[in-house]
């Protein structure tokens, strides 16, 4: 993994299913050796939470000896300072309980930061790993499914944080104080009932967990799937208009919603179910616990206020009981929740620097590909043993029919993979022993398909240098040949571009990807099919802008059409993984081979193409008519 996206600390895995292992592995982020300030409230906040819990202790007896100072025999006189004394038991009862729940909340407050930090961190060391991890892995992950899992996964984070440690530890807490009490006030048969009821909702509780899991399991794929569907129909809403496909996309998400519902409904259900029985399992303890006292009252072995008092104990001990239940529900639930956020957390970055990796340095920024092989699948090879150089300052092009393995080298010299065998140099340092950062740093990219951020035009061409000034972004987008356009939109350079720029034309997203290219003001500058879907008239204008571009810098262009090579200091014509055919363009015609068939065809297609937008330009109506596309 890269040094400059390790997660924060240690993490959950997910074979540690056990809760002590989990609160174990969240501890360093609740008590944060570089923050004072929070362990000092961790430490305030224990310190609530045991007050709250003492005082809490003393509610059964101020409600018992309440109910005995009231109860006195009838006809006996009554004092004005016996009178006094259910008063000031009813006035103290209700101060204990505002104090109990005084310092209830004061603990809950101040934890909110420690818990509240431990999740953003949590958070934040997800985030970069998923910047960390391969292309890989992005490509064979869903957008919708992925920001899910990531979303779950941080709520679930926070539920075992604040159930954990503002539940469980007061649950454990209470309930031994509770238990005490009836020990030292009444006898151990009541202790005995009570045990065996502990135990049996317990045991309830953790298997009808361990069955509400799967249910869960099934609930959270189906919201998968639904979001994915979601958003891969939101992301492509022009297509969806283009086919009509509005019916179509409605009942893929309507069936997978079907299978949420399903999941849903077992999983509530399953829910009342659960509850239900801990309510059952718990009552009939109760009522065995009052019973015993009814039957001490009527022998005169207890007063009135112990019947009152161990009614007030049980319904109190209900209280940590039910968290108990809770407590581990929930967690087993957020544990299920957050598998999929720890599998991601697990998953190895597939290209990582090594440990003595250190910054590149350029000075001439010349490339080398050295006898390099590659494959994305062991069973089929993309690049077979491929051998250039682009020296510094010149331009070299790659040429080549689809899937020859073009788009593979620009992925390769970025490093999104690691070469198979051979090695890429950049002035005679190998790729891989440098770091990425510093790598991707001299590189810059305008590829095919621009996609922008949903942010303003100032934004996405300041990507390029984040601490450039606004002088320099302007200058750029002159550079860019944009900068009149912008000039002509209402906030110019504070208008929002829109989902993945889609506001913005196919060129003007070009011109905006080659603006951010020059203020990065890379020694490399590498162009993927940059012009291949745009029309002729923006294409030439585009060309111009990068020919100006890419003066006095090392410049890999991985082209379709070959008019735009046609200057570059050498062609590498690439077919089936191997170098076919390499020179000029001129010479490269004269070969008569790969090349000049690829040219020739490409010519007559062109000629076409600019016949047909001639055409439209003159009677656009006509040819609109006769169902041919419209001229961009």
């Amino acid at each position: 993994m890269s040094r400059h996206h390790r997660p924060v600390g240690p993490r959950v895995s997910a074979g540690e299913g056990k809760t002590f292992e989990t609160l174990k592995n969240l501890w360093p982020h609740l008590w944060p050796h570089d923050r004072p300030d929070l362990k000092r409230a961790v430490m305030l906040a224990f310190g609530a939470l045991i007050l709250g819990k003492v005082t809490t202790v003393f509610l059964p007896y101020i409600y018992k000896w309440s109910t005995d100072a009231l109860a006195a025999p009838a006809g006996e006189p009554q004092t004005v300072q016996l009178l006094a004394v259910p008063v000031l038991l009813v006035i103290a009862y209700g101060v204990v309980r505002i104090a109990s729940n005084g310092f209830n909340q004061l603990r809950d407050a101040l934890f909110a930061a420690v818990g509240q930090h431990a999740v953003r961190e949590l958070a934040t060391s997800t985030f970069r790993h998923l910047h960390a991890l391969s292309l890989r892995f992005h490509l064979q992950r869903r957008t919708g499914g992925l920001s899910r899992v990531v979303e779950r996964g941080a709520k679930g984070i926070e539920t075992i944080v604040r159930i954990s440690i503002l539940a469980g530890f007061p649950t454990i807490v209470e309930f031994a104080l509770m238990a005490g009490v009836i020990l030292w006030e009444f006898d151990w048969v009541y202790v005995a009932v009570i045990a065996v009821t502990t135990w049996l909702y317990v045991w309830f509780s953790v298997k009808a967990s361990d069955w509400r899991m799967d249910i869960r399991r099934d609930m959270n794929e189906a919201d998968n799937d639904s979001m994915s569907k979601a958003v891969d129909s939101l992301l492509n809403f022009e297509t969806v208009k283009y086919f009509t496909a509005e019916n179509l996309e409605a009942t893929r998400y309507d069936r997978a919603m079907q299978k949420y519902e399903g999941a849903a409904i077992r999983t509530y259900t399953s829910l009342a179910w659960l509850n239900f029985g801990q309510a059952v399992i718990f009552s009939i303890g109760m009522a065995a616990c009052m019973a015993l006292s009814a039957h001490a009252v009527l022998k005169g072995e207890q007063s009135v206020g112990h019947f009152v008092m161990i009614n007030a104990l049980m319904m109190q001990l209900s209280v940590p009981l039910n968290f108990i239940g809770t407590l581990y529900r929930e967690i087993k639930q957020s544990l299920v929740d957050i598998e999929s956020l720890f599998a991601i957390l697990d998953q190895p970055p597939e290209v990582s620097d090594r440990a003595d990796a250190k910054p590149l340095r350029v000075t001439d920024a010349a490339i080398r590909f050295e006898n390099v092989t590659f494959s994305y699948d062991p069973e089929r090879q993309i690049l077979k043993g491929v051998s250039f150089e682009v020296p510094a300052g010149k331009t070299v092009a790659i040429v080549g029919p689809s899937g020859a393995g073009k788009s593979t080298i620009s992925r390769l010299l970025f490093r999104f993979y690691d070469v198979s065998g051979g090695r890429i140099t950049i002035d005679g340092q190998d790729i891989r022993d440098v770091t990425q950062t510093s790598l991707r740093g001299v590189i810059g990219m305008v590829p095919q398909d621009t996609v922008l951020f949903n942010d303003t035009v100032a934004y996405n061409i300041r990507y390029g240098r984040p601490d450039a000034s606004e002088a320099e972004v302007m200058e750029a987008a002159r550079l860019a040949q944009i900068a009149e356009f912008i000039e002509r939109l209402p906030k110019r350079y504070e208008t929002e571009v829109g989902e993945r720029g889609l506001k913005l034309s196919g060129g003007e997203k070009q011109r905006v990807a080659i603006a951010r290219t020059i203020l990065k003001a890379p020694p490399i500058l590498m162009l993927d099919e940059a012009t291949s879907a745009l029309d002729t008239h923006t294409e030439r204008e585009i060309q111009e802008a990068l020919d100006r571009v890419s003066q006095n810098r090392t410049t890999l262009v991985i082209a379709h059409r070959l008019s735009t090579v046609v200057a570059a200091d050498e062609i590498l014509v690439l077919d089936k993984g191997v170098v076919a055919e390499r020179g000029r363009h001129d010479e490269l015609l004269a070969a008569d081979g790969l090349y000049a068939s690829m040219w020739a065809r490409q010519r007559a297609a062109d000629e076409a193409r600019e016949q047909l937008e001639k055409t439209v330009a003159e009677d656009p109506y006509g040819v609109v008519e006769r169902g041919a596309p419209a001229a961009e």
